[in-house]
């Protein structure tokens, strides 16, 4: 090969190598929004097993005020939501690996999981209740009474968090799900769960006033989406589209859907 040949080869390879360079740089330039909206598709990690904010109905459809939310932010993005069941004990570690864009599922903020993940303007507010067995609701009425009793929480959850922190001479109690530790709670193995005050009037009635809202709601809290921190662009659309859910009264409309009150602010 002469040394015109060589040279020609070399440049040639050296273009392909550089058009190949260039083709990497343009795909990690996409930002994950511009992948969302390629897609068509927000992938979103929630339970699917909390009632009133996501759950299965009677066909099988995942229905609550987080899947209408989340169908109507979607629909902001100009995008479909892409729902995907998980454990909530496994919920963040899903969203680490890149499962899901986001997740919304009442993730509580907190100054602990600021430092990990990026949120969105909250979208309900919210405290923490203790439900008991009715007729017990006078007898463990407030965070002292919980001192030497059995109290369940959902392993990982804030609330395990919360007894962890400010009650912990409470026997804890940690389970997968909402369903085992209620049933716990109505055969008597546990006295008191702690949840949050938006889903303890839905537990009452689930359970036919075997169930009772204890006391006041304490430890003022909000939720917001959870994403994986370095994705500006998104965190941005997602709060403008919160804003303009709540602008134009979709927020609320679900909220009262659910709630029969605004529990969004």
């Amino acid at each position: 090969m002469s040394f015109i040949q060589k040279l020609r080869t070399t440049l040639v390879a050296g273009l392909a190598v550089a058009g190949f360079a260039g083709i990497a740089l343009a795909a990690q330039a996409d930002t994950l929004l511009d992948q969302i909206k390629a897609r068509g598709t927000l992938a979103i990690g929630l339970e699917g097993t909390y009632p009133p904010f996501n759950y299965q109905d009677e066909s099988g459809q995942l229905a609550g005020f987080e899947v209408d939310f989340a169908n109507a932010l979607a629909a902001k993005l100009g995008v479909k939501a892409d729902f995907q069941p998980t454990k909530w004990d496994g919920i963040l570690a899903a969203l680490d690996a890149q499962r899901f864009d986001v997740i919304i599922n009442q993730v509580t903020i907190t100054p602990q999981r600021e430092e990990k993940y990026d949120f969105s303007k909250p979208y309900t507010v919210s405290g923490i209740q203790i439900i008991t067995r009715a007729g017990d609701e006078t007898k463990i009425s407030k965070p002292e009474d919980l001192a030497g009793k059995p109290v369940g929480v959902v392993l990982g959850s804030n609330y395990e968090k919360w007894l962890r922190d400010n009650a912990p001479k409470a026997d804890i109690r940690t389970y997968d799900d909402d369903a085992t530790r209620d049933q716990d709670l109505l055969s008597g193995r546990i006295d008191a769960v702690i949840n949050d005050r938006l889903v303890a009037a839905e537990r009452v009635k689930q359970y036919q006033g075997k169930l009772a809202a204890a006391g006041q709601p304490f430890a003022p809290q909000s939720q917001g989406i959870a994403l994986r921190k370095g994705n500006p662009e998104l965190l941005a659309a997602l709060n403008k589209a919160i804003d303009d859910l709540r602008a134009d009264g979709t927020l609320a409309k679900i909220s009262n859907k659910w709630f029969g009150s605004d529990v969004t602010k």
